[in-house]
């Protein structure tokens, strides 16, 4: 038995501490909340799980929700006309060859906290830093490090190789809302993209009060889009919400005209800047310490990738763990075992920067799968698994 600490209690750092737990391991989490705050707290993030991602989940027995939450069987995805923006270059759908599902995190991650606990599981709340880590280092053989926010994702040396962005490339504002008129597409995720000013990604959710649809809007930095500010009222984010889908997105405009937000916390906005960093970092000890998922690799919400990366890091974690018997953790088995995750996680971060940049083949692909239905499908398995694209869309990566 391993005595390994897990600072960070999101998807990956949860998923990892289960998965360890249930293998017999000694598994301490640190957490920044508890719970009860999760539960309560703002929403941190949009997500969306793939089949592959899920089954991760699956494996070990903590998809709680998978009858809960609503099932997404289609990806919908448009180009607005640049010079009539009432207009449509395309607007197609896409099936996947198995549902997507997305749980609200306030949800997931205060039921896996509490499921972890159950169990037996050392949690501490504490703000974790540097000499946190020392500390855990001294009583712990492996210390992993899945929080990937915060200060503490600075002690990973920035990739300059791997990493395509030096700065945010989209400005997000992200509410949970009920209202959404679906029509007779209750099952469909979207991705609408305005030419030139930004896209609208919106998927059905189970959050805190049942289902509901995440709306996520992207904005190109200083343009139309790049209008949310942290200050704003539940109303302000709602109103302006439906101004930008009106003015930039007009062909969805019914579907969101009577929405409301979920609760008052269902709002949340910022930036990112996409970001490789190394796996390894040294302590002031000489310690190393392993960086997983976000810490490690960080995409913008655009493709919807993050849960599900961070999902499969976790599960190529665990088993790197479990295969490694009683050998020591030392900083070649990480690089090693980072290296494992990049050879997946590089075919994320390359479709990502091309739909971030609206490189021209992804562009014309979008639009000539409105005439093709293989095309389509193809565009929606690719969510699933990106490296699928690494066969017709990205040639170079294959």
């Amino acid at each position: 038995m391993k005595r390994i600490a897990i600072v960070g209690a999101g998807q990956s750092g949860l998923q990892l501490a289960l998965g360890l737990q249930q293998n017999g391991h000694d598994v301490t989490l640190i957490s920044n909340r508890s719970a009860g705050q999760f539960r309560s707290g703002r929403v941190t993030s949009t997500q969306i799980m793939y089949d592959r991602a899920m089954r991760t989940e699956r494996a070990l027995g903590i998809d709680l929700w998978e009858r809960s939450a609503p099932d997404v069987h289609y990806l919908s995805m448009s180009v607005g006309h640049p010079l009539d923006r009432a207009s449509t270059l395309c607007d197609w759908s896409g099936r996947f060859q198995a549902p997507a599902q997305s749980v609200d995190q306030r949800v997931k991650f205060a039921d896996w906290i509490e499921l972890f606990e159950q169990r037996g599981g050392t949690l501490r709340i504490a703000d974790a830093d540097v000499a946190t880590l020392e500390a855990l280092a001294d009583d712990h053989d492996l210390v992993v490090v899945a929080a990937g926010k915060g200060d503490l994702v600075q002690i990973f040396e920035r990739d300059p190789a791997r990493s395509m962005f030096d700065r945010p490339q989209r400005a997000l504002g992200l509410i949970y809302v009920n209202g959404v008129d679906a029509g007779d597409a209750p099952d469909k995720g979207y991705i609408d993209i305005s030419p030139n000013i930004g896209e609208l990604v919106s998927f059905p959710a189970l959050t805190t009060s049942g289902p509901c649809d995440v709306m996520l809007f992207e904005g190109l930095p200083d343009g139309p889009m790049d209008c949310w500010r942290p200050d704003f009222s539940a109303g302000e984010f709602v109103d302006t919400a439906k101004r930008l889908v009106s003015t930039y997105f007009p062909w969805r405009a019914p579907r969101y005209a009577r929405i409301e937000l979920t609760d008052a916390n269902a709002v949340l906005c910022g930036r990112l800047a996409p970001t490789v960093r190394k796996p390894v970092a040294r302590l002031p000890s000489g310690r190393p310490v392993l960086g997983m998922a976000d810490v490690v690799v960080v995409n913008d919400p655009i493709s919807g990738q993050g849960s599900n990366s961070a999902a499969l890091c976790a599960d190529l974690y665990l088993r790197r763990i479990l295969d490694h018997g009683d050998q020591p953790f030392d900083a070649g088995w990480m690089g090693d075992t980072f290296e494992m995750f990049w050879r997946y996680a590089h075919y994320v971060s390359s479709f990502t920067g091309m739909l971030l940049k609206g490189t021209p083949n992804v562009v014309n692909a979008v639009i000539s799968a409105g005439a093709s239905t293989d095309l389509a499908d193809a565009f929606a398995h690719g969510l699933n698994d990106p490296r699928t694209f690494g066969t017709w869309l990205m040639p170079n990566y294959h």
